[in-house]
């Protein structure tokens, strides 16, 4: 596994959060890992997270939300629905069409599409 990059994720230009992105050498998929900027603690989740191979990394962003709570990785399909978690723990269902959240008060991008970027949420 290689370190191939970063997206940054900014608010008025400053970066509260990031995603780390690392590759593997063998057989070139992509590897995510979400760093909110401010929070230490380690992830419940020990080596790199799986991801089925007919889904792709995204990051979801929330209009309802504020700061580092506006934002989270998911790893998306390229048609159906995604459950997502809210801050308050509600889990609501979101429509995907063609690797992106449709929704009203919901957005994503695709990881893969802004390695070393920073992206205005």
């Amino acid at each position: 596994m290689t370190y191939y990059g970063v997206v940054n994720l900014n608010i008025n230009e400053r970066t509260i959060g990031s995603v780390d992105v690392w590759r593997c050498g063998v057989c070139k998929k992509i590897f995510c890992e979400e760093k909110q900027l401010g929070i230490e603690e380690l992830t419940d989740i020990v080596g790199m997270p799986r991801i089925d191979s007919d889904a792709k990394w995204a990051v979801c962003v929330s209009k309802l939300q504020q700061g580092k709570d506006r934002w989270k990785l998911v790893k998306l399909k390229e048609n159906g629905t995604i459950k997502f978690e809210t801050v308050d723990e509600e889990i609501i269902t979101l429509k995907i069409e063609n690797f992106k959240i449709e929704d009203d008060q919901h957005w994503s991008f695709l990881i893969e599409d802004n390695v070393n970027k920073a992206i205005e949420i």
